[in-house]
Parts: structure tokens; C-alpha cells; sequence
């Protein structure tokens, strides 16, 4: 029985980054992948380089840059007689994009002298791992520490049970090989809404469903309002408090049957359903009952603020674990988890996690709402600088949304930043920063950003915090 100092179980970015620094820490690490590809290769990299995260984003770039040209370039001088796109060229993309990245991870694996181990695992008593090959043979490892980074699958639900043709789930609305005419989703979360952006770009009409009330709960309620503005705004018909209660395949269409507003039952046609409310922690048969494992009641491993399952020595990282299922989030787990076996000091701040949805404009937050704050009845201030103050956002056309900063009344530290517009990924990132090194909105004010950037809308939300914006009106509060 071959041993390892680590075993991680999951090539995903929470397992591959914690085996890539747990061997950069001098450790003897192999890492465990079940899953193939057609041609029966290890496919590495998880949902999120293979049908996640990766070929979403390039799908929605590629499906901008065809909306842009065919809605906004004639704003800037650009005509043309016809503008026509090819789906499988943009499928083609998308996949050249996977696999020049997982065959980056399988690189990175190699060159740090990570083991990979190709099976089916399970994990015993002991720390024994149980490994079942693709030919089904049975092999078996021994590990001194073990880190379970098997992620996450999409929830399936009753009404709407996915058959991979009609009803997909968020693989499968990835490959679409033609544009649905009708196309609904189930789901108005970070998922359905890109998805849903992607396919009303090329032309599909798209109604989302959501059995919530409150769109985007989790976001700050200003932000998540101008949002669904601006989505509706772009033709997706989003249907808050409708709830999916059955659905029917017939002649390559699906009914949908759902409930408005918790009282009228209607009835919708579709030519395909994307199936997007959600995804659980995925390990099944993975954990034998003698190896003494603890699952709560959804299904998560049990882990304490160390990622620390309730036996010692073995770790669970990513989506399988409670907290937002982002890979950001896991692989930060997972350098947490390695520095914590080679005893070197680590550090996660789970408050400071941010939440990006790829839409356009893209949608950004990080750190306390003002609904949060209220709740805590904490005092606070709020500086909010629109896009169409911005001269770089004007130059660009990009002019909807705004970053809002939200800061302490008493002491100004940062709590919150929130950002809908033009590169909002990155500029939540400054704020995430900010809020790290515990700096005020005076100390962003007195910082000096290039001019023209987007990211001087920054400087002006911070300005704004204590009414004293440059480049926009201020307003009493």
C-alpha cells in the first residue's frame, strides 16, 4: 500500500491548489480525479474549468461582443451591411479555452511533483483511501492527512426532472448546438442569469422563473433593484414568486406549469428549459460509514473554521463544505488547508469573500449590506457614485450602474462595497482590499487614481461617503 503525506480527493480549484501548495511546502501529495472525457483521459480542473465557471464566461464574451456589434456599433461610427454569427465557432472557442486550461492544471500537477491518481475513491478507516479504476480495479493509499475537495453537482427537482434534451441543467446549456426560440429558466440566481444572458444575446426569447419574492436576496437591496432594472431591460422576463410545480415533454417542447404569486396556476410553452436553482455538495459514496465522517442534514461535511472534519487529520475544502460555492472561496480553503498540515501560519477571512454574476453590466459585492447592518442596528454612512458621472464609462458607452460604498458612522472604516457597471469584478476587488488592511473611506478618498478609469468611480463613492463628491452632486441625507 503506496502512502502520501496528503491525499486530496477532487481536482477542482479548491483540491488542485491545495495539492499544488501542500507539495510547494515540501510534502509528498498525490491528487484524485474520477472524471473522464470522451476519450477516456482524466478530465481535471472540476464544474469549474470544464462546465462551469471557464465556458460560461467565454460564452457570455462571445455572445456580448455579437450583442455590442449588433445593438451599440453604429453608435460609434461602425456600420455594416450583415452581421451574422456561428454557433459552433463560439462552441469551439469555448472548448479550445477548456482545454488549454485543464491541460495548465495537469502541467502545474506535474511540475510541483503532484501525483495524479486516475479511480472512483472512497474513504475508509484509518485514512485509507479505496480507489477504483476506470478498468475497475481496486487500489488502495494510505495518507497521513486527507483533504475531500469533491465540490458540488446541480440540484435536481421533481417538477422538472432533467432528461439532457428539453430540460438540461447548467451543462447542458452550455452545448446547445441551436438557439432555442423559447427558452425558460428555472432559477434567478448567479447561474440562471447568466445562462439565461448568454442565450437571450443570440436571440432566444427567455422567461425566468423564481419561486422567491426578493430578487437576489443575498445582494444589497439597492443594488440587486437596479439590477433586475437593467436585466428586464435587456429583454429577459424575470417572474419573481413563481413557482415551478410541473412540467411536460411533448414534441420537442416543454410545458411549464407553475404558480404566480402563490395563487394562479398558469401554463407556458418552451422549446427548452434550463433547470438552474441551485447545486448541493456532492459525495456520494464517498465516505464509508466506518471511516466516521460527519454530514449535517444537507449534506455538507461537518468542518470547524480550519476546514477540520470531525476525524483528525482529514479536511474538507470547496463546495462539499458549509459557506458560498465559489471556487475563489475554495481555493483559498484549500492553501488554508496545506499551510495548516506544514504547520505554517495561514490566514482566511471569511467575511470578505466577494460575489461576482457575469451579467452585463456585471454585478459585484463584498463585505456588509445596509440590510445587514440594519439588522445589527450598527450606524453607518453611504457614498454612491453613478457610471454616467464617469468620464472613461462615457467614453466607453458603459453607463449603467454605480459603486456604492457603505462605511462605519463612527470610525469610517470600510464595510461594505458594492458595484453594478463596467469591469465590476475588478473594481469590488478594491474594495476587498480596503476592507483587508481595515481602511477607512478617507484613506480610498485620499488615494490617487488614474484618470480616465472606471475605477475613479471608486474614489468618488468614497468622497461621497462624507458628502464630498467631485464629480457628482451631493446629496443631503
Amino acid at each position: 500500500m503506496e502512502k502520501f503525506d496528503v491525499l486530496v480527493i477532487g481536482s477542482g480549484p479548491a483540491g488542485y491548489v491545495c495539492a499544488i501548495r501542500a507539495a510547494q511546502n515540501g510534502l509528498k501529495v498525490a491528487c484524485i480525479e474520477k472524471w473522464l472525457d470522451q476519450k477516456k483521459q482524466v478530465k481535471l480542473g472540476g464544474t469549474c474549468l470544464n462546465v462551469g465557471c471557464i465556458p460560461s464566461k467565454a460564452l457570455l464574451d462571445s455572445s456580448c461582443r455579437y450583442h455590442d456589434a449588433k445593438a451599440n456599433f453604429s453608435m460609434h461610427g461602425i456600420d455594416f451591411k450583415s452581421l451574422n454569427f456561428n454557433l459552433s465557432k463560439m462552441m469551439s472557442r469555448k472548448e479550445k479555452i477548456v482545454s488549454k486550461l485543464t491541460s495548465g492544471v495537469a502541467g502545474l500537477l506535474q511540475a510541483n511533483k503532484v501525483t495524479t491518481i486516475t479511480g472512483t475513491a472512497q474513504i475508509m478507516q484509518d485514512k485509507v483511501v479505496s480507489i477504483t479504476t476506470p478498468d475497475d480495479t481496486v487500489q488502495t493509499y494510505q495518507a497521513e492527512h486527507i483533504v475531500i475537495a469533491t465540490g458540488s453537482v446541480p440540484i435536481d427537482i421533481p417538477p422538472a426532472r432533467v432528461n439532457e434534451k428539453e430540460i438540461v441543467n447548467s451543462t447542458g446549456a452550455l452545448a446547445f448546438d441551436e438557439i432555442p426560440d423559447r427558452l425558460g429558466v428555472i432559477g434567478a440566481g448567479v447561474i440562471g442569469l447568466e445562462l439565461g444572458s448568454v442565450w437571450s444575446r443570440l436571440g432566444s426569447k427567455v422567461t425566468v422563473f423564481e419561486a422567491a419574492a426578493d430578487f437576489l436576496m443575498m445582494a444589497d437591496k439597492q443594488l440587486a433593484n437596479a439590477a433586475l432594472k437593467n436585466i428586464k431591460k435587456q429583454g429577459l422576463d424575470i417572474r419573481l414568486n413563481s413557482q415551478v410545480k410541473a412540467s411536460k415533454v411533448k414534441d420537442n417542447t416543454v410545458s411549464i406549469t407553475y404558480l404566480e404569486n402563490q395563487s394562479e396556476e398558469k401554463t407556458e410553452i418552451f422549446d427548452r428549459v434550463i433547470v438552474a436553482v441551485g447545486r448541493r455538495p456532492y459525495t456520494d459514496q464517498l465516505i464509508h460509514q466506518s471511516a466516521g465522517i460527519q454530514l449535517d442534514q444537507k449534506g455538507f461535511i461537518e468542518v470547524n473554521d480550519h476546514c477540520m472534519t470531525s476525524i483528525p487529520n482529514v479536511y474538507a475544502i470547496g463546495d462539499v463544505v458549509r459557506g458560498p460555492m465559489l471556487a475563489h472561496k475554495g481555493s483559498e480553503e484549500g492553501i488554508m488547508v496545506a499551510n495548516l498540515i506544514s504547520k505554517k501560519q495561514t490566514h482566511m477571512n471569511y467575511e470578505l469573500i466577494p460575489s461576482v454574476i457575469y451579467t452585463h453590466p456585471e454585478i459585484a459585492w463584498a463585505g456588509e449590506t445596509e440590510e445587514s447592518l440594519k439588522t445589527k442596528n450598527q450606524a453607518y454612512k453611504v457614498g454612491v457614485f453613478p457610471f454616467s458621472a464617469s468620464g472613461r464609462a462615457l467614453a466607453s458607452a458603459e453607463t449603467d450602474g454605480f459603486v456604492k460604498i457603505i462605511a462605519s458612522q463612527e470610525t469610517d472604516r470600510v464595510l461594505g462595497i458594492h458595484v453594478m457597471g463596467p469591469s465590476a469584478a475588478e473594481l469590488v476587488q478594491q474594495g476587498v482590499i480596503a476592507m483587508e488592511f481595515v481602511a477607512s473611506a478617507e484613506d480610498l478618498a485620499l488615494i490617487i487614481f488614474a484618470h480616465p478609469t472606471v475605477s475613479e468611480a471608486v474614489h468618488e463613492a468614497a468622497l461621497a461617503v462624507d458628502n464630498m463628491a467631485i464629480h457628482a452632486i451631493n446629496r443631503k441625507k
